[in-house]
């Protein structure tokens, strides 16, 4: 049937009105449903409160006589406890295991009740432990979470940015020599290492010497880069190139924001510490050397140098010094005779009178081989960690090297970890599991006291 478009029209309208009206008929119903239901929830609401009233009266105001109060606002304050005990600074790894709300474990001092508290009693405040107890308890965490911090140490041998390191590095890219121990180097908390060498664009070079060296600024990058923190400037190289060279070395090393020591404008700056941070542990880097060429070569009251310790008067003094600064003192010293397999006695002497003064931990270079550990009172000395990326020698055992782990606490107790390796083109990697074994064997056969197990940590025999 044709329906005309003004009738079609019509009939819409006449739909849309219908269903109009069945929405407001129904929006009508269920507000009134609604309006009814809220009338009764809150009839039941009022009723509750007024059979209840007493007891709903004393919970939120209080009760000034515990002793009539019933067992259940008890049960509701008990939780309060929680919170004093974090508040006065009990938190430990053990802290985090799940114990029943009864164990005796949980009740400490400053806590709403004693161990012996029956729960099912009302709190009695003559069972509070005195508030002394809680400074106690206070000062014993502080001792506990200071024995339980530490941090992990590296450290490495002589590192040369010159001579035929220099090219390599040009040809190789300047990340090539330190890439095969990248990831120890990165993974400590704090790296460090001895800079064997001026880094200088200018300068006079030493005289009388087998070899002098100098290292361009723009090769530093690959130290930040691969992880290093700080560097030791006390040997002898880092005046092959005259105080200038000393001073130029200082400036770029500031400049890429790599931390030094061991070398100053005066023996103030020279015997200085470098103190570095991490995890909450605070280290003093001290650096020292036994080889002078020349004795103007020494850091004085108006002279530029390193700082030398052909006694060990000055050293001791500023040990004594950083120990009042930082939580552990390291030294890092430049000793003993080239391609020497054991410590000659003047390094022995010394370790023991740094010790003595208050080092935590004695690193040592320039026999440019790998020489033994020993502890002394519970110290450890590393009398040499040989080459790290340097120039290639004749002598095979200066190919030898590796990176020395330290974890040690802020107490200053420090676990030693060697990790073999060799170098090949100035590139230390980690050593085949064959060479491993032979160089943790040489190493245990030349330790004083101690010994090297197969995983390379270093233990007192």
């Amino acid at each position: 049937m044709y329906v005309s478009r003004s009738d079609s029209q019509q009939q819409n309208k006449k739909r849309r009105r219908r269903r109009v009206r069945r929405l407001v008929v129904i929006n009508f119903t269920m507000l009134a449903i609604i309006l009814i239901l809220v009338a009764v929830f809150w009839s039941t609401i009022f009723s509750s409160k007024q059979s209840d009233g007493g007891l709903t009266s004393k919970a939120e105001h209080g009760n000034s006589d515990t002793n009539n109060a019933p067992s259940e606002p008890e049960q509701v304050d008990k939780p309060k406890a929680a919170p004093d005990i974090s508040d006065s600074g009990q938190h430990s790894a053990k802290d985090n295991s799940v114990k029943p709300p009864d164990t005796t474990d949980d009740a400490k001092p400053g806590d709403t009740e004693s161990p012996s508290t029956d729960s099912s009693k009302p709190d009695d405040a003559s069972n509070q432990p005195p508030a002394a107890n809680e400074g106690e308890q206070g000062a014993a965490t502080d001792d506990s979470q200071q024995a339980s911090s530490s941090v992990n140490l590296a450290f490495v041998g002589d590192i040369l940015l010159g001579s035929s390191v220099e090219s390599t590095m040009r040809s190789q890219g300047f990340d090539y020599p330190f890439s095969g121990a990248l990831n120890l180097l990165t993974g400590a908390d704090l790296t460090a290492g001895n800079l064997e060498g001026p880094i200088t664009t200018r300068g006079v070079p030493a005289q009388n010497k087998q070899y002098v060296f100098k290292g361009a600024p723009d090769l530093l990058k690959s130290l930040t880069d691969s992880g290093f923190d700080v560097v030791s400037l006390a040997n002898n190289h880092t005046l092959d190139q005259g105080a200038q060279g000393l001073l130029d070395t200082i400036k770029h090393l500031d400049k890429a924001g790599l931390p030094h020591m061991g070398g100053g404008n005066n023996d103030a700056e020279a015997f200085a510490p470098t103190i570095l941070e991490a995890s909450g542990v605070k280290v003093a880097y001290i650096g020292l050397s036994r080889v002078v060429p020349e004795t103007n070569w020494k850091a004085d009251k108006d002279h530029p140098g390193v700082a030398e310790t052909y006694d060990s008067t000055r050293a001791v003094a500023a040990i004594k010094k950083a120990k009042e600064q930082a939580d552990l003192v390291v030294i890092m010293v430049h000793w003993g005779v080239e391609r020497a397999e054991q410590p000659v006695e003047h390094q022995t002497t010394l370790a023991r009178q740094y010790i003595d003064a208050g080092a935590d931990l004695v690193i040592g270079s320039h026999p440019h081989v790998l020489q033994g550990f020993e502890q002394y009172k519970g110290k450890w000395i590393a009398y040499s960690l040989g080459n790290f990326v340097f120039n290639e020698t004749a002598t095979p055992r200066t190919k030898d090297t590796g990176v020395l782990e330290a974890a040690c606490s802020k107490s200053g107790d420090c676990k030693l970890t060697i990790h073999p390796m060799v170098a090949k083109q100035s590139r230390p990697a980690p050593a085949d599991p064959d060479k491993a074994k032979e160089i943790i064997s040489y190493l245990t056969r030349i330790s004083l006291g101690a010994k090297v197990d197969a995983e390379g940590h270093i233990i007192s025999k």
